[in-house]
């Protein structure tokens, strides 16, 4: 679908995505208390066409915050709880025999898995086999599940959260970093402060219960998503974007020295990507009809962090790749 085809020109759908955005932030506040950056990050890679890794400890509402932003969006949520157990065909769907009671002949029928949804919220991602890993991260890739030799196409927007538990990794599967590199975002979810937590236990130790108004179809989401793609850059803040991740590549002369210290291998062209499709969407929510630098800067940790491997020199040092990241923004300036 073409942006025309809703608004005027694809100005008049930047400036509706940008009122939009206001009642969707509005509608989320009504059950999320606090996260205001992780909201908006969120917001971010849906109308990226991106998804998302989110770590964060137990009991911080990130399925809550998930599920609410379903509703708000009026989109098809999925939740998959990953397990050591859990099969491919859990997740993508499967092939039964059905038989014609009329006329006695059997034949296939494929039913759908959780994976056919607009939001899919892969809670624990990491406890599950590589095997079963990539069948979500196919259909990530693809936007396409394939079963019994037949290609099903998912429904339009697609986006994928997956969360990790940062503290227990004793059997779990970390995700290789060429799955990693698939998410568009890493987010990490913090405790709430001292007043968000006391509204937090307020609200959800008493008998209110928010009624959510639905802001956007998914239609409207799609149609939004074309009209991004079509924002112009300038070239400088491409150059910043790409700059920016060369720089975090050892191999690179010109990488600082900590750099070379510190890093075995730095993000790929990927990451300039996002970077860029990430700083579009934010200027769009924001009203703007062009990003800048500033924009790029905002989505730098969230696109670099899961994206370079840092060594055992790092390690020692009790340096992690944040702090990496927000050294060498503060370096290129």
């Amino acid at each position: 679908m073409e942006a025309t085809t809703k608004f005027k020109d694809e100005g008049e759908a930047l400036v509706q995505l940008a009122e939009a955005y206001k009642k969707i932030d509005r509608e989320i506040k009504k059950v999320i208390i606090g996260q205001q950056e992780i909201i908006d990050q969120l917001l971010i890679s849906l109308f990226s066409r991106g998804h998302c890794l989110i770590v964060g400890v137990p009991g911080l509402a990130k399925t809550l915050l998930i599920s609410t932003l379903a509703e708000v969006l009026d989109l098809k949520f999925s939740r998959i709880q990953f397990t050591p157990d859990l099969m491919p065909s859990d997740i993508t769907g499967t092939d039964i025999i059905e038989e014609d009671m009329g006329s006695g002949r059997k034949s296939f029928r494929f039913i759908k898995g959780p994976v056919f949804a607009n939001i899919v919220l892969a809670d624990e991602i990491n406890r599950t086999p590589p095997k079963t890993q990539s069948a979500l991260l196919e259909a990530m890739q693809e936007h396409k599940v394939t079963a019994g030799g037949e290609t099903h196409t998912l429904q339009e927007p697609f986006f994928v959260l997956a969360t990790q538990n940062p503290i227990e990794q004793e059997g779990t599967y970390p995700l290789p970093e060429a799955q990693l590199d698939r998410f568009m975002f890493n987010l990490w979810i913090e405790y709430p402060t001292f007043k968000e937590e006391t509204d937090i236990v307020k609200s959800t130790t008493s008998d209110y219960l928010a009624k959510l108004e639905k802001v956007m179809t998914a239609e409207e989401i799609t149609v939004f998503q074309e009209a991004i793609r079509k924002i112009p850059v300038a070239d400088n803040v491409i150059d910043y974007a790409v700059q920016l991740v060369g720089r975090t590549r050892p191999e690179n002369p010109k990488a600082p020295d900590y750099i070379k210290n510190w890093i075995n291998w730095g993000a790929g062209p990927r990451a300039s990507q996002y970077l860029i499709f990430g700083a579009k969407t934010r200027a769009a929510l924001q009203g703007r009809f062009t990003p800048d630098i500033n924009d790029v800067k905002a989505c730098a940790v969230p696109v670099l962090r899961h994206r370079i491997v840092t060594n055992f020199n790092a390690e020692a040092e009790n340096v992690n790749a944040l702090q990496i990241v927000e050294k060498l923004m503060s370096d290129q300036q």
